[in-house]
């Protein structure tokens, strides 16, 4: 299916980047089934983007890890490290950690938690999962991860059953980003905590227009010549651009229930840590 959107830094940045109009309408979409939904800019059914999330993310596994940190420059272990602090966990937390992937996000809870508390890695690919076991192996906090393969929009757990939930970098892949929010707050406690790390739009205009071409030019060429795969390091800098804005993000986990919603930006707004409590 054809792109719906040119990609370029030589365009306007409107074009690059959803305007107020058109996120508002996405986001009104995100909980009909009937809707088509997006994959980067191309507009695709709804049962196809999960597949193509799957793809993509089988594609990229055994080099994710290398890839984040060589193309944030390391900085994305400063967002997670500040994302989890930000949380408050305490000893003996229960934590689901969704769209886990190579549990980065869990590895740093587990260490606030204790060896009462648990963490789970909820996500939807097994190459991903398979990563993440890898890596945790032999770390002394490994008992208290475990790993679960599910999809985000139905959460295999009954209700009120963590302290906490968390997600980085991993909801502009939810088909029904709307649905992974609300399984978020059904699984946890009354007064437990949501942290969902995700990128967003650089706040200085001529920041934003360097960040650009580093994600349409760079971005690909990079991924092509390390990870194999140019096509899943276009859709990245792509669903960032298709991604509510933080006030819009809070505005849709206030309608959901979540109560003292709050968002932090972090390096000149590429990142954005938000907060709420059930």
């Amino acid at each position: 299916m054809a792109s719906t959107r040119k990609t370029g830094p030589m365009l306007k940045q409107k074009e690059i980047w959803l305007d107020h109009k058109d996120r508002k309408e996405q986001l009104a979409q995100s909980d009909n089934d009937a809707k088509p939904t997006y994959f980067g800019y191309e507009r695709v059914a709804r049962n196809q983007k999960t597949d193509l999330v799957i793809q993509h993310f089988n594609s990229v596994a055994r080099h994710y890890d290398f890839m984040n940190s060589l193309l944030s420059f390391g900085i994305h272990h400063l967002w997670k490290r500040m994302a989890v602090k930000m949380m408050g966990l305490a000893p003996g937390d229960r934590i689901v950690d969704v769209c886990g992937g190579t549990a980065d996000l869990a590895i740093l809870a587990a260490r606030d938690i204790g060896p009462a508390g648990k963490v789970l890695v909820y996500d939807i690919n097994r190459a991903m999962i398979q990563a993440g076991l890898h890596k945790v192996a032999h770390k002394d906090i490994a008992p208290r991860i475990g790993y679960v393969q599910g999809n985000a929009e139905t959460i295999s757990f009954p209700d009120h059953r963590f302290d906490a939930a968390m997600v980085g970098f991993g909801i502009r892949n939810v088909t029904n980003m709307q649905k992974g929010f609300e399984e978020m707050y059904r699984v946890l406690k009354p007064g437990g905590k949501m942290m969902c790390l995700e990128f967003s739009r650089p706040t200085f205009a001529p920041f934003r227009w360097l960040y650009d071409i580093y994600s349409f030019y760079i971005m690909p060429f990079l991924g092509e010549l390390i990870a194999g795969s140019r096509q899943a390091y276009t859709h990245l800098p792509e669903s960032i651009r298709m991604f509510p804005l933080p006030d819009e993000l809070s505005d849709l986990l206030t309608k959901i229930g979540f109560s003292r919603v709050s968002y932090r930006s972090l390096t000149n707004g590429i990142a954005v840590i938000h907060l709420a409590i059930k």
